[in-house]
C-alpha cells in the first residue's frame, strides 16, 4: 500500500496529467508541526520474533511480537525529523523497548492524528490514510516514513508533534518474490517508491537471489527522485540483478536520461514481454493518475481490473500487481 497524495492532489493529477508538489521547508520536531498533514494529506497479528545469531553463534530468539497492532491504533513518539531534500524529510518514530517493526515486506500500516478532534473529514471522522515506512523490518527501536510535504493542507489542524496513531501492519504481496519470478519489473512515481524500495533491498540482499529487477522511477525533476543515492548504491553492489531508469517531466541542467510519463515504449524498451507469463511480474505504485495510466485504477483496497498501458501491452492481472 502506498502513500499516495491529498484528493485534491489527485484529482488534479487526473485532470491534468501533471504532478503537483510543494516546495515548502521541513519543520522542526520541537516545534509545533504539520505532522498529520505530511502522513495524512497524502493520501500481521500472531507474527513469530526474528532470530538472530549471538557471538557464541547460538540462534537466540531476540523478540517474540511487533509492538505494532493490526487490531487497534498505538500511539508512537516521534523521535526526530532529519531533512532529506528540499520537500521531504525523514520522519523517525521511536519503537518500545527498542524493539523492530518486524513489519512484512512492503507491507503498510495506516495513520491517524494522535489528538482525536484534529483531521476530521467533512463526515466528521478522523482522517486514515495508508503508509509504508522505509525502514527494515528488523531495523531496532526505530519505524521511519519518506515524507513529501504538500501545500494544500489546513494549518490550523495540528496535533501535539510528538506522536502519532498508527495501526498495522497489513501485508500485501504474498511471495518472498526473489527466485519466484525470473524478472520483476517496478514501475513507481513520486513518493510511491516506498513499498517498492522495501521489495529491492530486501530482495537483492539475499545470496541466492536470481531474479533480475529493473526499476522505472519517473518525477518531476531530478531533485525530486527520493532514495536516488540508496538506488545507485544498489546498482553498483548488484549490477547484474539491478538496474534503475530515470525518468524526468522538466529536465533541468545537464540531466541526459529519459524525460516524460512512462509511456508504452518506455515499458516495451526496458520491461519484459507479457509473453514471459509466469516469469515476469510487474509491481506498480505511484500517484493515482500514474497507477490509473499504467495500470488501470484500483478499486479502494483491492487490486480494480488491469488498464492502462499494461494492458494494451498484453500483460494479465496475475502478472501485475498494484500497491
Amino acid at each position: 500500500m502506498s502513500f499516495f497524495r491529498a484528493a485534491a492532489t489527485a484529482r488534479s493529477f487526473a485532470a491534468a496529467g501533471s504532478r503537483r508538489y510543494a516546495s515548502t521547508g521541513v519543520t522542526s520536531a520541537k516545534k509545533q508541526s504539520n505532522l498529520p498533514f505530511y502522513l495524512l494529506g497524502a493520501g500481521v497479528a500472531g507474527m513469530g520474533g526474528y532470530w538472530y545469531m549471538d557471538y557464541t553463534g547460538k540462534t537466540t530468539m531476540k523478540q517474540e511480537k511487533s509492538p505494532l497492532d493490526p487490531e487497534k491504533f498505538v500511539d508512537f513518539k516521534l523521535k526526530k525529523i532529519e531533512p532529506y531534500n528540499h520537500n521531504t524529510a525523514k520522519f523517525i518514530f521511536e519503537l518500545p523497548n527498542n524493539d523492530a517493526s518486524l513489519m512484512p515486506v512492503a507491507s503498510c500500516v495506516v495513520v491517524k492524528a494522535s489528538d482525536p478532534e484534529a483531521l476530521k473529514n467533512a463526515q466528521g471522522k478522523p482522517i486514515i490514510r495508508p503508509y509504508t515506512p522505509i525502514s527494515a523490518p528488523d531495523a531496532k527501536g526505530e519505524l521511519t516514513f519518506l515524507i513529501k510535504r504538500y501545500d494544500n493542507g489546513n494549518a490550523s489542524k495540528h496535533i501535539h508533534p510528538s506522536s502519532l496513531s498508527i495501526k498495522g501492519p497489513y501485508p500485501s504481496f504474498h511471495t518472498k518474490v526473489y527466485n519466484e519470478f525470473d524478472e520483476v519489473a517496478l514501475i513507481g512515481g513520486g513518493s510511491g517508491i516506498t513499498p517498492l524500495y522495501q521489495i529491492l533491498t530486501h530482495a537483492l540482499s539475499n545470496k541466492l537471489n536470481k531474479t533480475k529487477f529493473k526499476l522505472l522511477f519517473s518525477n518531476v525533476t531530478e531533485k525530486d527522485i527520493l532514495l536516488k543515492e540508496e538506488f545507485d548504491t544498489l546498482k553498483k553492489k548488484y549490477p547484474n540483478t539491478f538496474d534503475v531508469v530515470y525518468l524526468v517531466d522538466t529536465p533541468e541542467g545537464e540531466w541526459r536520461g529519459p524525460t516524460g510519463f512512462i509511456s508504452a515504449d518506455v515499458i516495451k524498451q526496458h520491461v519484459g514481454p507479457a509473453s514471459l507469463q509466469d516469469k515476469i511480474k510487474v509491481f506498480v505504485c505511484g500517484p493515482p493518475g500514474q497507477v490509473a495510466a499504467v495500470a488501470g485504477e484500483k478499486a479502494g483496497m483491492k487490486q480494480g481490473e488491469l488498464g492502462g498501458i499494461l494492458k494494451e501491452l498484453g500483460y494479465t492481472e496475475d502478472q501485475v500487481y498494484k500497491f
